[in-house]
């Protein structure tokens, strides 16, 4: 059974949305290398959404209501996810979290597991109670589907 995760992290009212942006195409390859060495991921995906607007589109207007967005798919704990995330991933977060809001504290993630994790946990939307409902078309883990590919 697959468990999601969208962790929205407030933007930094000041930060430069040209280096986030290029922060996040930079790392990409490394990312796709990094959930594959974790081999739980399903499916990840990173989003910039505008507060200040009604669709939550990112436009040209400025703004200082950004939120980056991480979503995935996992198997297995979150507790076990997010150890893995801090050995794989934890330097690409480190990059990015120099554009999030209050999070300066959290790097390196490596030596701040725990309040990382306390972290993902608050920003989390999907552990709140009205977003429980996630569909699943099948119950393999990725392991076992990986195992199934010709």
């Amino acid at each position: 059974m697959a468990n999601p995760l969208t962790l929205l992290m407030p933007v930094a009212p000041h930060a430069d949305l040209i280096a986030l942006a290029a922060t996040v195409k930079e790392n990409q390859p490394k990312l796709h290398a990094a959930l594959t060495a974790i081999g739980t991921v399903h499916y990840a995906r990173t989003l910039l959404l505008d507060r200040a607007v009604t669709n939550l589109q990112p436009g040209i207007s400025p703004s200082k209501a950004y939120v980056l967005a991480v979503i995935t798919e996992y198997d297995g704990s979150f507790d076990k996810y997010i150890q893995d995330f801090v050995k794989e991933v934890g330097p690409i977060f480190d990059a990015l979290l120099r554009f999030v809001d209050g999070a300066e504290k959290l790097i390196p993630v490596a030596n701040n597991t725990s309040a990382f994790t306390a972290f993902i946990a608050q920003n989390d939307a999907s552990q709140h109670d009205l977003n429980q409902g996630l569909y699943q078309a099948y119950d393999a883990t990725v392991q076992t589907i990986l195992a199934s590919l010709p």
